[in-house]
């Protein structure tokens, strides 16, 4: 199901240069050690007789559209960074992320959602803590020393205005519940992550049309995810369908080609206004699906539901894609056979994004298909059968040089 990506690409002849895949003015690619890890770590057969014959071979990596910077590189880097969407582009990702929110003077910023600045920056160690809607709680814990009240804060980005925004820096997406202090509530990073890149120095946040900017001399396409607002909309006069529509205008006044802009929300009428309204860049836009189990993933009338509504392309979490047959090997699940047979393309998140899987019990991302996952090399079976039968466009991953890796190696643009 990768059709709309390559038909993008085969188009892009008739486009101006801009509109291609990744320019020829991309970073060089430069994987690291980790995908040679995972191959090493895989269970011997076919795949993994193929990945290290690849390796051996050490070709010229190349950037590619399968892979997609989740926020950038969270493994390692602050999300939403301009430090981190660096990494993604040197790491291989033909896509890069940027989450869209709105700050008090309704200015689009990178951030994951409007009320995570007291996890996802530093806004509570600066005189800017007093504009959060919730102030830092410490901790409450009995005379045993059991926890019972976890440290807690919410802090918005509809709270200060871009300037404001602009003089934080990114941290390490994390917090501390058993904080009695603002410093130990800071420094929650789970040990499987690192905050070797989010010193003073560095954690540089972006407004979404410096996003652009930056993406446009990367040379890679783009997806920015329209959040849902903390606040109740209109906001001081800004509507929802204001909002999709300058997410769009930013492209627009930035000189983009929609073919290079794949917009995103999890609000099916967000991508039904850019479908309406927007068609060159509704026609690549992305409806997220949330869905939290199988029980909660749409039908396959629900799904043949939406192509009819003019939504081309559905983005569910891995878990939807994937299943165990009688062997209990990783095979399709049902979803995907559904939404392919609507004549739907697939984009899934999140790759690298659950910590040490050898450990089992690997949680969300894993809950339909973990019974295969026993060793960190298994990701790379996960994904050969995302990539090959269910045919999925793109997959996000928090350490974007696996997905590129694996797409080189297996000739896949």
């Amino acid at each position: 199901m990768r059709h709309l990506f390559c038909a993008a690409l085969l188009a892009a002849s008739a486009l101006p240069a801009q509109a291609s895949g990744p320019a020829a003015g991309s970073l060089p690619v430069q994987l690291g050690p980790r995908p040679y890890f995972l191959v090493d770590d895989m269970s011997d057969g076919p795949l993994k007789r193929k990945l290290q014959a690849c390796a051996a071979r050490t070709p010229r990596f190349q950037p590619t559209l399968l892979s997609i910077g989740h926020r950038g590189a969270p493994l390692q880097f602050p999300e939403h960074t301009r430090e981190s969407y660096l990494a993604a582009a040197r790491m291989g990702a033909g896509v890069i992320e940027c989450d869209v929110t709105f700050t008090k003077d309704k200015a689009l910023v990178c951030r994951h959602a409007q009320n995570d600045l007291h996890t996802t920056t530093d806004i509570l160690a600066t005189p800017l803590a007093a504009t959060c809607v919730r102030p830092f709680t410490p901790a409450e814990f009995d005379a045993d020393g059991k926890l019972l009240k976890p440290a807690s804060a919410e802090c918005r980005t509809s709270e200060i205005t871009l300037a404001e925004f602009k003089t934080l820096r990114g941290k390490m997406d994390a917090a501390n519940p058993r904080a009695r202090t603002v410093q130990e509530y800071l420094a929650g990073t789970a040990n499987w992550r690192t905050d070797l890149y989010a010193g003073p120095t560095s954690g540089t946040l972006m407004t979404h049309a410096e996003s652009i900017e930056l993406f446009k001399r990367l040379g890679v396409h783009m997806t920015p995810e329209l959040k849902s607002p903390s606040v109740a909309m209109p906001f001081d006069g800004f509507t929802q369908e204001d909002y999709a529509q300058k997410l769009v205008d930013e492209y627009r006044a930035a000189g983009v080609s929609p073919r290079r802009v794949w917009p995103q929300s999890f609000n099916q009428d967000d991508v039904l206004y850019w479908v309406r309204q927007e068609p060159a860049f509704g026609r690549q836009a992305v409806y997220l699906d949330d869905a939290e189990t199988p029980a909660d993933l749409p039908r396959a009338d629900e799904l043949a539901g939406y192509r009819a509504a003019g939504i081309r392309i559905v983005a569910p979490p891995t878990f939807a894609l994937l299943a165990l047959d009688a062997a209990g090997r990783i095979v399709p699940s049902d979803y995907a056979r559904d939404a392919k047979a609507a004549g739907l393309d697939i984009i899934t998140w999140t790759l690298e994004r659950s910590g040490i899987l050898a450990d089992g019990g690997n949680g969300f991302y894993f809950q339909t298909f973990d019974g295969a996952v026993r060793r960190e090399g298994d990701m790379l079976q996960a994904l050969d059968v995302l990539a090959r039968q269910v045919g999925v466009l793109g997959v996000f991953s928090d350490w974007p040089a696996t997905v590129s890796f694996y797409a080189n190696c297996m000739g896949l643009k």
